[in-house]
């Protein structure tokens, strides 16, 4: 007889056990979590949406939970009227087809029970898109002009600060930061205060995009869109373009913080005095002349503050 052993060494078992507790760690927060990984960054192997942090957000997952209701049931019926068509109407249950080619009734059904369905749908849909676009009494504004391939933020009511969002190379990330998400000067904005969100292009179109906040608003040349947020929950939230807006467009992502009043307003006096070069007039200039006006001096962009892609 032959006796077959097995030997794992140490370092082995403890390579299995720490794989173990991690599925374990892993299954034991998805079922607290209700299956939604509640952060405010994608992760690995998470199950679910990201965790709501507006309004906004809690309305469109509660929809969403509504529609998984009714798919599920639609398909179980479906399911089930083939299991017993297949049962009920095989060649051996059922050697002789019947020539029935019109059925009154099931017509009427198979028409009015799905125009109900749609309608049961469409109005709480039709109520969070008005939700979704009407924007409330808001205490302040924010407008976002997005670039090839970067983000611009502007506080018209706050001290007109403007600044540039750009992406922190791989190579210059600090311990922690994730990849291809953190950014050298994030919008920043006070927890628990309904915010206007304007949204313009300067080039093509690109799409300002935060899953946590719900709020997703195309930034269009020539166009002025409007969304709206109340975030409920200081922390970091991360987002990025989500409309294919040329070579770089992986490398646009947008972060937000969101802090206290107190604090938000200590940041904001100290951006007014970091980015307050940004109003003065450059240096550099161009003249631009028309064939009936005078020539206008107008302010070159400053490229150093644009992203260098």
């Amino acid at each position: 007889m032959v006796r077959l052993t097995t030997t794992i060494s140490p370092a082995g078992i403890s390579q299995v056990s720490r794989k173990i507790a991690m599925g374990f760690g892993m299954a034991l927060a998805w079922a607290l979590s209700g299956g939604v990984a509640f952060a405010d960054q994608p992760h690995e192997w998470q199950f679910g949406m990201q965790t709501p942090a507006t309004p906004i957000t809690e309305r469109i997952y509660a929809f969403h939970n509504e529609l998984l209701v009714i798919i599920f049931a639609i398909s179980l019926f479906v399911f089930g009227l083939l299991i017993y068509i297949m049962v009920r109407f095989n060649h051996r249950a059922h050697p002789v087809p019947s020539r029935t080619t019109h059925n009154t009734v099931i017509e009427v059904l198979w028409t009015v029970i799905p125009v109900l369905i749609l309608v049961t749908i469409a109005i709480p849909s039709f109520k969070l898109m008005y939700y979704m676009d009407r924007v409330p009494d808001a205490k302040m504004t924010v407008k976002v002009t997005g670039h090839q391939w970067y983000w611009e933020y502007t506080y018209p009511d706050n001290g007109n600060i403007d600044f540039n969002s750009n992406l922190i190379a791989e190579k210059d990330l600090k311990q922690g930061e994730p990849r291809l998400l953190d950014v050298d000067n994030p919008l920043v904005i006070p927890v628990g205060t309904t915010i206007r969100v304007q949204v313009a292009g300067s080039d093509v179109i690109h799409s300002w995009f935060v899953p946590s906040f719900g709020v997703q608003e195309y930034a269009v040349i020539g166009r002025l869109n409007e969304a709206w947020m109340r975030v409920l929950h200081p922390g970091t939230y991360y987002g990025e373009c989500n409309q294919i807006c040329g070579v770089n467009h992986a490398f646009m992502p947008i972060k937000v913080v969101v802090l206290s009043q107190d604090d938000f307003q200590k940041w904001l006096t100290d951006a007014k005095t970091k980015f307050s070069s940004l109003d003065k007039p450059k240096d550099n200039t161009t003249q631009v002349a028309a064939a009936d006006q005078a020539p206008a001096v107008l302010p070159v962009a400053d490229k150093s503050a644009q992203a260098g892609n």
